[in-house]
């Protein structure tokens, strides 16, 4: 950075400074040759211009962009009074009287002098306010809706993909048009267009009603969370197979969308859902292939939770024989490595609930990774992740298949295992994760005269290769 250059106060304000603190504007003037930066000076001595008092909302006091009025005759910006209203106030805040949603008429003679003005003095810095889209109505939203259901009783894939990826458009467009579809049955409306588009005669998830299938899953996505009834249509074992080939066979964002609703029938901890998915052929091979092959963030992540619940929830412990006999430890294991915070979280989870079963403790002891990762995640990534590195390795060493050798034991300690665990309690943790790092530096203090410790947790000094 250029030292600042002192001047007598009298003078004009000179300092340089750093070209990277010089904002855009003043950088731009400073370029300029002598005239034009006469010109920017004497431009800056005008003053900004001051916004007419019936240009700003009562509730804000900021300029209106989306000026609206109810019976009371009271104009106000949009976003204020709906914000106003939401809160549980039903009253216009000037008057006192009685006011709804419903009751809101845009003010367009009020939106146009708005826009002249800013237009007018657009010379002076103001921006001119754009014109605002037109908000679903109730009305609007149910006959959209309704449109969707029609179409997808006759079975026209190609009306119902077209009304899907409207329905979707205006869910994102605004938070108000999504909480308003919402409202008139969106959920069910796409649900059940989905459950009766799979199920039409001569029609398949590879058909021409693909890209109806996948425009209704990218609209679920928007609309979540699913309730009971939708959860029974999209859990159709029709359904979770039209789901499991576009996650198979479709374009990204098809395949992001179909994992997404994927996790949210797992994440929702319904027995019928999970049973249902269970027992959907190729459904734990479409999780590992996306592990392998990621598609993006969002969908690692969303298969992680797919997985974690499906094991979880899994009583006889099905589910995680069939992940750890797919390789799940191992995905798991390398993806830790260099896993963002999210995904570290999650993977951890998932790890540390296939350690439950002899299979998943057996592939994990033989993977040379393993519990060097483990030790490096006992830190500085989250308290989540320090609760669930913990209790994998834990359950590893407490469970150590190599036998008499405990190669697991000898593997914590010389990366540091001890030590972090020492400082872990000395800083603090609750519950569960307290009572097992203790136990765990009960279990390794019994073989630190025979190890070497390896002063840095850094992969090196491994006596096996990576796999």
């Amino acid at each position: 950075m250029v030292t600042p250059v002192s001047r007598p106060r009298a003078g004009p304000r000179a300092a340089r400074v750093a070209v990277s603190e010089i904002p855009l504007a003043v950088r731009r003037v400073r370029m300029q040759p002598a005239p034009a930066r006469q010109a920017a000076a004497a431009d800056e001595d005008i003053a900004e211009p001051a916004v007419p008092s019936h240009f700003l909302c009562p509730i804000s006091l900021e300029m209106m962009r989306d000026p609206v009025t109810g019976p009371t005759g009271i104009t106000y910006d949009r976003g204020s009074v709906e914000a106003w209203l939401e809160r549980g106030r039903a009253t216009c805040p000037v008057t006192g009287r009685p006011l709804r949603a419903e009751e809101l008429v845009p003010n367009h003679a009020t939106r146009r002098v708005i826009q002249e003005w800013c237009v007018a003095n657009r010379g002076l810095g103001v921006e001119r306010v754009p014109t605002p889209r037109v908000p679903v109505s109730a009305a609007d939203a149910a006959e959209l809706l309704a449109a969707v259901s029609v179409a997808a009783r006759r079975g026209d894939a190609l009306t119902c993909r077209q009304l899907a990826a409207k329905v979707r458009a205006l869910g994102k467009e605004s938070e108000r048009n999504r909480r308003c579809l919402a409202a008139a049955g969106a959920v069910r409306a796409l649900s059940s267009a989905f459950s009766q588009l799979v199920d039409q005669p001569a029609l398949t998830a590879l058909t021409a009603s693909a890209g109806a299938l996948e425009e209704i899953l990218a609209a679920l996505v928007v609309f979540f969370p699913l309730d009971e009834e939708s959860r029974f249509c999209i859990a159709s074992p029709a359904s979770l197979n039209a789901i499991l080939s576009i996650l198979n066979h479709g374009e990204t964002a098809a395949r992001v969308s179909a994992v997404i609703v994927l996790r949210e029938l797992a994440s929702s901890c319904d027995a019928h859902c999970l049973d249902a998915m269970s027992k959907t052929h190729g459904l734990y091979d479409a999780l590992i292939t996306l592990l392998q092959k990621p598609v993006s963030p969002q969908a690692t992540k969303a298969a992680l939770v797919t997985a974690y619940y499906l094991v979880a929830n899994n009583t006889d412990g099905t589910a995680a024989s069939r992940l750890v006999g797919l390789g799940m430890v191992r995905l798991l294991v390398e993806l830790l490595v260099d896993a963002d915070k999210g995904t570290t979280e999650k993977a951890l989870a998932v790890l540390d609930s296939l350690l439950l079963t002899e299979a998943g403790r057996g592939e994990a002891c033989g993977h040379a990774l393993a519990v060097p990762v483990l030790v490096k995640k006992l830190q500085h990534v989250s308290d989540m992740a320090t609760e669930f590195a913990v209790s994998a390795l834990w359950r590893l060493c407490k469970n150590d298949v190599s036998g008499e050798e405990r190669r697991c034991e000898a593997e914590a300690l010389q990366v540091g295992a001890f030590q972090k665990l020492l400082l872990l309690l000395q800083v603090g943790c609750m519950g569960v994760t307290k009572d097992r790092a203790s136990d765990l530096l009960r279990i390794l203090n019994g073989s630190r005269g025979s190890v070497e410790c390896i002063e840095t947790v850094d992969f090196k000094g491994l006596k096996r290769p990576f796999r």
